[in-house]
C-alpha cells in the first residue's frame, strides 16, 4: 500500500523491444502514522501519511498524530485496511520497493471532472438526425411512462455532472520501480489528471 501523486505518462522500452506506456507516480515519502486494531477499533488498518507540509499549515489534530509517530508533518492521510499489522511499525517509512516489477496492484483515484454534460457525451446516446428540419438532435428523448407508473423511474439516464468520481482500476501491472527517486511506473493510464492523489494497494487488498 502506498499513497502517491500522479506526475504524468511516458513510455519505456522492454528488453524485447516492446514499447509500454506507463503512468508515473511519485510515492515517497510515505510514513506509518498509526494503526487501527481489531480490539480497539473493530478492524485492522494502517494510517499512512504522504508528502511534506509546513508545520504552520497543518491542523493541530494532524500535527499531534505526526508528532506522536515521530515524523514530519504530512500533506495527505489515508487508511489502508489489512489483515496483517506486523509488517510495519508506527514511524516506519514505507519504500516503493514493497512492490516489484511484474506485481499486480489495484489503483484508486478521482477521475477528471467534465462538468455538466448532456446524455450524448455522458451516456453515449446516439441522438437524433443532424439534418435541417429535425428538431431532435442531442436531447434525451422520452423519459416517463404515459400511464403506469405515470412518472420517471428512478435511475433514468439524464444530463448531469460527469466525472470527478472515485474510481478503482484493478490488476494494473507494475512496470518500473525507481527506489532513489521514489517513483512507481504503472502500465497504462490511471484515474485523474496530473497532480492527483493516487492510492496503490496490493491486488485484492481493499
Amino acid at each position: 500500500m502506498l499513497i502517491g501523486r500522479k506526475l504524468g505518462m511516458t513510455r519505456v522500452f522492454e528488453e524485447t523491444g516492446e514499447v509500454v506506456s506507463i503512468s508515473v507516480i511519485k510515492a515517497s515519502p510515505v510514513f506509518v502514522l498509526d494503526k487501527r486494531t481489531e480490539e480497539k477499533d473493530g478492524y485492522n488498518a494502517y494510517v499512512l501519511g504522504f508528502g511534506k507540509k509546513k508545520e504552520r499549515r497543518v491542523k493541530k489534530p494532524v500535527l499531534g498524530l505526526t508528532k506522536k509517530a515521530g515524523v514530519d508533518p504530512v500533506e495527505i492521510i489515508r487508511e489502508f485496511k489489512t489483515g496483517d499489522l506486523s509488517e510495519f511499525d508506527v514511524g516506519n517509512e514505507i519504500p516503493v520497493s514493497i512492490f516489484k516489477k511484474g506485481d499486480l496492484v489495484d489503483v484508486t483515484g478521482w477521475s477528471k471532472g467534465r462538468g455538466f454534460q448532456g446524455v450524448v457525451k455522458r451516456w453515449g446516446f446516439k441522438g437524433g438526425p443532424a439534418s435541417h428540419g429535425s428538431r431532435f438532435h442531442r436531447q434525451p428523448g422520452s423519459a416517463g411512462a404515459g400511464t403506469y407508473p405515470g412518472r420517471v423511474v428512478k435511475g433514468k439516464k439524464f444530463p448531469g455532472r460527469m466525472g470527478n468520481e472515485r474510481v478503482t482500476i484493478k490488476n494494473i501491472e507494475v512496470v518500473k520501480i525507481d527506489k532513489e527517486k521514489g517513483l512507481v511506473g504503472l502500465k497504462g493510464a490511471v484515474p485523474g489528471s496530473r497532480g492527483n492523489i493516487i492510492l496503490i494497494r496490493r491486488k485484492g487488498n481493499n
